[in-house]
């Protein structure tokens, strides 16, 4: 029964984690970026090419990870063997909600190439929530710092 808890606790750290993963899409703005000019430049895309945006590594992966596995860990065993297990269980839940934070929170993404209209070919990097095609007629929106593709 408490092995039921942990794997639960775990799921739900997983769950926890994608949630809190920052958009990258095309048609998402933070709230700093809402109500700011931004600037718009026209082109044609040149090429699309799908690519991975990896995932965070916010630290509360590895956190919930060695929580729950030193709870797991401290199970095994008792006396001094439950204080190692638990030891070992959160050095080892550490690293395994680690990388269920890096995979849990990564997106499919596309390397957009667009030529705009003054010649200047540009590449930018965003979710792949929108299709694009060479050939495409797209706006660049950008603030300086973040930009977009968009139709």
């Amino acid at each position: 029964m408490r092995s039921i808890a942990v794997l639960a606790a775990a799921a739900a750290a997983v769950s926890l984690l994608s949630a809190c993963a920052p958009s990258m899409s095309g048609g998402a703005y933070s709230r700093d970026q809402a109500r700011r000019e931004q600037n718009v430049r026209l082109g044609v895309v040149e090429s699309v090419r799908q690519v991975q945006i990896e995932g965070t590594r916010s630290g509360i992966g590895p956190a919930a990870g060695a929580i729950v596995g030193g709870i797991a860990g401290s199970n095994i065993g008792q006396g001094k063997g439950a204080a190692v297990g638990a030891v070992l269980g959160g050095v080892a839940g550490g690293v395994a909600g680690q990388a269920a934070e890096e995979i849990g929170t990564r997106k499919t993404g596309l390397e957009i190439t667009v030529k705009l209209d003054g010649g200047k070919l540009v590449a930018i990097t965003q979710e792949a929530d929108e299709t694009f095609r060479p050939g495409d007629r797209v706006r660049i929106v950008s603030d300086g710092t973040t930009s977009r593709v968009t139709h």
